[in-house]
């Protein structure tokens, strides 16, 4: 039975990767839908300014701590994480289980290109798995709908979502019980990665918790703002919890 911690607002499982793998499968094997996501700190900061947000991060079915920061402040805080469990690594398991055991996946988000391109590198990696649809991140209101019909319509086990947080927390919120994929996960920047078009940081560097700077360095003016401005305030929450 998985444990549930509070971190500054956002409740997060206590969870291995292998432990998080496997309650995915049960989710599938279930057939009926659950959302994912990952809190890191980015998402703690928008949480503790979005109230409906934080409300659909709290109910989600599986919540996996992706950021060393968010784990180092757990062992602060009296409340230690076992792991981090990252969207990207999370992501790549969950496509080598995916092959090995005939999971239908569908991708939605990113340019046309990226999300072509990351189906074409998983059908060369693993030439027996299922995806059974794909499609990129833009569309309207009045699209919105039909975007939805096609993802059902597919029928998939795992659909994995690339679109900027909190757009795809909302999407997926609003539409999981309409499409009925029994794992629905977003993976944010993971898709720009795997199709080569943005470097992962070294290993030494994730572990560290620096991976975000190596994220910076790639493209200094968009993120600028997220890191050295909106994120600080991560560090005035960690201090009121620590007084608190």
């Amino acid at each position: 039975m998985k444990q549930r911690i509070d971190i500054m607002g956002c409740q997060i499982d206590n969870l291995s990767m292998e432990e998080t793998l496997q309650t995915v499968e049960g989710f599938i094997q279930s057939g009926k839908p659950h959302q994912h996501v990952v809190v890191n700190v980015d998402k703690i900061v928008k949480a503790n300014k979005n109230p409906d947000l934080r409300r659909i991060i709290n109910k989600c079915a599986l919540i996996n701590v992706d950021g060393m920061p968010v784990v180092w402040a757990s062992y602060l805080l009296g409340k230690p994480l076992k792991e981090r469990v990252t969207g990207v690594d999370l992501f790549e398991a969950l496509m080598q289980r995916a092959a090995e055991k005939a999971w239908r996946i569908y991708f939605l988000g990113a340019t046309e290109e990226v999300v072509a391109t990351v189906k074409r590198v998983y059908e060369h990696k693993h030439p027996e798995i299922l995806i059974v649809g794909y499609r990129n991140g833009y569309w309207t209101t009045a699209e919105e709908p039909h975007v939805v019909e096609q993802i059902k319509t597919a029928q998939a086990d795992l659909l994995f979502v690339a679109i900027s947080s909190p757009k795809k927390e909302h999407f997926l919120s609003h539409y999981q019980a309409e499409m009925k994929i029994p794992f629905a996960m977003g993976v944010g920047g993971t898709f720009d990665v795997m199709a080569g078009k943005v470097k992962r940081a070294p290993l030494w560097m994730q572990k560290s918790g620096f991976e975000w700077f190596y994220r910076f360095l790639q493209e200094p003016r968009r993120m600028f703002k997220r890191y050295f401005i909106e994120d600080m305030v991560f560090f005035w929450l960690l201090l009121k919890e620590i007084v608190r």
